[in-house]
């Protein structure tokens, strides 16, 4: 079987594509387990192939129909669709939010529904589809509200799906993933960036910034308790989900400051004590707007599961992610 990553240079599908090729197979359209012949990687900058012949990169606006025909063909089973352009980005440039995020996921759905053969679709969601006010508790089914341009691509990108779900073009399950903590690298555009900064940077010896009030809660997923959803939620047999293929996927509840005091308990006080709290506004705003408690009662029956608590997602960027000094 083929499989595509869109996104698939980035950290998440790196990661991703390690789990699958590491994994070697997957549940075909008709849920026959079949070995992954050839997975490919798309993106705007080349994935690396890591020496694998298994792996094949395709350089491209996903926007284009062009690059999605030539990614995606008859043989396509399974699809993970993580490309997207960061929260505080979409905020920033509408346009390209709009390109990225809303029209092309649609132009992907199109490209499948052409092809003719249902392949099976996981779309990665965000807890920005929601806003305004909000129970002390959201569920699958809360309405949706979104106060951010990104919040919105997504929530339209997620009834997209469902309803070519509905429709029989493929076969489509959306994750709504908590914020990702404790991600690798550098800073990005993405609202929630400091979730990982405040952590990341303080173990290097680097200063973070706190741009909200420690009081804020945020909904977290490790990296790697994220990939293991993914791979979860595309096993997961059609009938398990009904007629509702969008999960609220389990995380943590923390507030900035309980993170800080995590990264106390693992690196000590000089490690928390590079954390200075200097507000900013417009990320305030846009995570304010964010649930800091989901219901997930549904995703935990469906056999998905989370971090057991924020002391371990520090340890899990430590053995993973973290430079070796």
């Amino acid at each position: 079987m083929k499989v595509l990553i869109t996104g698939g240079a980035g950290f998440l599908g790196q990661r991703l594509a390690r789990r699958l090729l590491d994994e070697g197979a997957l549940p075909g359209s008709e849920g026959r387990t079949q070995p992954i012949d050839e997975l490919t990687l798309l993106d705007v900058v080349p994935a690396p192939s890591a020496g694998d012949t298994r792996v094949r990169s395709v350089v491209g606006d996903i926007a284009e129909r062009r690059v999605l025909e030539d990614a995606i063909d008859p043989d396509t089973c399974a699809i993970f669709h993580l490309a997207a352009i960061v929260s505080g980005q979409a905020e920033a440039d509408f346009d390209l939010g709009m390109r990225i995020n809303l029209d092309a996921s649609r132009q992907l759905l199109e490209v499948c529904r052409a092809r003719g053969h249902r392949p099976r679709v996981v779309f990665t969601s965000s807890v920005a589809v929601y806003g305004g006010a909000l129970p002390e508790i959201v569920r699958d089914d809360t309405a949706l509200d979104p106060r951010s341009s990104y919040g919105m691509q997504k929530a339209v990108a997620e009834l997209l799906l469902a309803d070519y779900t509905r429709r029989g073009f493929v076969d489509g399950r959306v994750l709504r993933l908590p914020t990702i903590s404790v991600r690798p690298g550098r800073p990005n555009a993405a609202a929630s960036s400091f979730a990982s900064g405040i952590v990341r940077e303080p173990l290097a010896g680097e200063t973070a910034v706190l741009p909200v009030d420690p009081a804020t809660r945020l909904w977290l997923l490790s990296p790697r308790a994220a990939i293991e959803a993914l791979v979860h939620g595309y096993a997961l047999d059609a009938s398990l989900l009904g007629d509702r293929p969008i999960v609220n996927l389990p995380g943590l509840s923390v507030s900035a400051g309980q993170m800080i005091d995590a990264l106390r308990a693992v690196a000590g006080d000089a490690a928390a004590a590079r954390v200075v709290y200097r507000r900013d506004e417009r990320i305030e705003r846009i995570v304010g707007s964010w649930p800091g408690r989901w219901d997930t009662t549904r995703a935990e029956s469906l056999g998905f599961i989370g971090d057991r608590d924020f002391v371990d997602v520090i340890r899990a960027y430590l053995a993973d992610d973290a430079p070796r000094t």
